[in-house]
Formats: C-alpha cells, sequence, structure tokens
C-alpha cells in the first residue's frame, strides 16, 4: 500500500512537471520573431545567462522594450531555476543607485520593471507572485504598451494555471482584444503567442 502511494506521489510530480513545462511562460518562443537581431543572437550565444553587454541593452532607455522581452526569451527557462534576476538586480542597483527593491519598484521605468518581471518569472516559473507585483507596477507605468500588457498577462496566465485555466486564455485574450494598446510587438511574435495560448479556448 506505502509502495503504491509513494509511485502515486511521484507521477503527481512528475505530471506537474510536464504540466508546466507545457505553459505560458515555457511554450512562447517569443525570440524567434527577433532571430535577425543582432541582441537577440548574441543571447543565443550566453548559455541562457545574462552578460554585461545584455543588461547594458536592457538598462538603456532607447532600446524597443519588444527586443529587450525577446532578449530576454531568447536566454530561457530552467526546470532547477535560474539567478539572472538577482544578477540583474545587482547591476541596477549599482548602476542607478537604488538602494533597495522597494526603491527599484517605484521608481524604475516601465521598461525595466517588466524586463525584471519576466526575468523572475523565468528563472522560477513555479512561483510568480513576486513577477506579477513587478510586472503590474510595468502595466501602470507603460499602460499603451502591448508588450508590457501581453507581458504581464502571460505571467498571470502562468499563476492561473494552477486555479482556473478559462483565466489562462482570458488574461492574454483580453490583451489581444484591446485596440486602445499600441502594437509595439512583430506580429510574428503575437503569432507565436497565441498559437499556444488559444488552446486554452
Amino acid at each position: 500500500m506505502k509502495a503504491k502511494l509513494a509511485l502515486l506521489l511521484i507521477a503527481a510530480v512528475v505530471l506537474s512537471q510536464n504540466l508546466f513545462a507545457d505553459s505560458p511562460l515555457t511554450s512562447t518562443p517569443i525570440s524567434e520573431a527577433y532571430k535577425d537581431s543582432k541582441i537577440v543572437q548574441l543571447a543565443s550565444t550566453t548559455e541562457g545567462r545574462l552578460t554585461i553587454e545584455l543588461m547594458n541593452y536592457l538598462n538603456e532607455s532607447m532600446h524597443p522594450v519588444e527586443f529587450k522581452i525577446a532578449v530576454i526569451n531568447e536566454l530561457g527557462w530552467d526546470f532547477n531555476g535560474k539567478d539572472n534576476s538577482t544578477v540583474f538586480y545587482e547591476y541596477l542597483k549599482e548602476k542607478n543607485r537604488y538602494k533597495d527593491s522597494d526603491e527599484f519598484l517605484n521608481q524604475a521605468g516601465g521598461d525595466l520593471l517588466i524586463c525584471m518581471a519576466y526575468l523572475k518569472a523565468l528563472d522560477d516559473y513555479f512561483d510568480v507572485d513576486e513577477a506579477i507585483v513587478y510586472a503590474k507596477k510595468a502595466t501602470g507605468k507603460n499602460k499603451n504598451s502591448y508588450t508590457t500588457n501581453i507581458i504581464c498577462a502571460l505571467i498571470e496566465a502562468q499563476k492561473a494555471m494552477g486555479s482556473d485555466w478559462s483565466e489562462v486564455y482570458n488574461l492574454t485574450n483580453n490583451v489581444r482584444l484591446n485596440r486602445s494598446l499600441n502594437r509595439d510587438m512583430k506580429e510574428e511574435a503575437v503569432k507565436i503567442i497565441f498559437e499556444y495560448m488559444d488552446l486554452y479556448k
């Protein structure tokens, strides 16, 4: 009896890992739409780790948020977790003189906040609560950015997978239907997102 129970528990863990491996954050390879970008090409050579060149790019306000998101997407995710968000936060603290995470959350621009949110979410996609806090703050500052809103929705959809699969679809679909947003993302990237997200319809 104990052996059967143990096997059931192991099966449940494996199933849950496979479920999350096929999820809003792990099954939307946005960077494929930006493969012609040199910065995304550079990100593809770093074995999933942020480098000083990539962090300088993410920190520079002149670069479009869609390319920053593509860079982060290209860095990817890992079952065992990553620490790119910690590395980036330490970089930002030194570069921009943020004294703590609260100051960063309140003073940083929307682009930096959504980058941090996405990094945190991909570092540990089993626990995206903190990433959602950053993402919601980012959408408050970049209200009209399609890219910022859709990334926030993907992170929230990841969280919703644990409780409400219809909400998984609605979160991203609501962004798609919002015609007031500035479409600052390639149509190919949007298609990649919804090829997966429409499975939840």
